[in-house]
């Protein structure tokens, strides 16, 4: 069994995912725009480009996402994103990139329990937290 994270955007995955593969290291393993579903699936005709379904992996790990139908579409709440990152310039970096036109919440520094941690919402709204832990976690 696998628990994925699967978040959805408003009209910008394909966005949102080019800037995680530029910024994480993302790599996008599938694809599959709204147009690619069945002919009667009832969709605005806009949103034949807009996706369906998405599988990502960001070192290794997996994370799904989607276009949220229009008027479906919920702004992120309740939940975080966590990054372990090992390394702490490179934890810093990760953290600065996600924040870059986002909102932070906790600025990036070190705590009791790590060498940086930091939470903020990045451009496309998602929540996240990236830490580079004292300890292996």
């Amino acid at each position: 069994m696998q628990v994925n994270p699967y978040i959805f955007f408003n009209g910008n995955c394909t966005e949102a995912l080019g800037y995680y593969q530029k910024v994480l290291g993302a790599r996008i393993e599938a694809k599959m725009p709204f147009g690619e579903g069945p002919p009667d699936m009832p969709i605005p005709a806009d949103w034949k480009d807009k996706i369906m379904h998405a599988h990502v992996t960001i070192d290794g790990e997996v994370l799904m996402a989607s276009d949220g139908m229009p008027g479906d579409y919920r702004q992120p709440q309740g939940f975080r994103i966590a990054l372990q990152v090992e390394d702490p310039s490179e934890a810093e970096r990760r953290f600065k990139a996600l924040a870059e036109g986002g909102s932070v919440q906790m600025p990036f520094g070190a705590t009791f329990f790590s060498h940086g941690f930091g939470m903020c919402i990045d451009k496309f709204g998602i929540p996240w937290m990236v830490n580079s832990p004292k300890e292996s976690m």
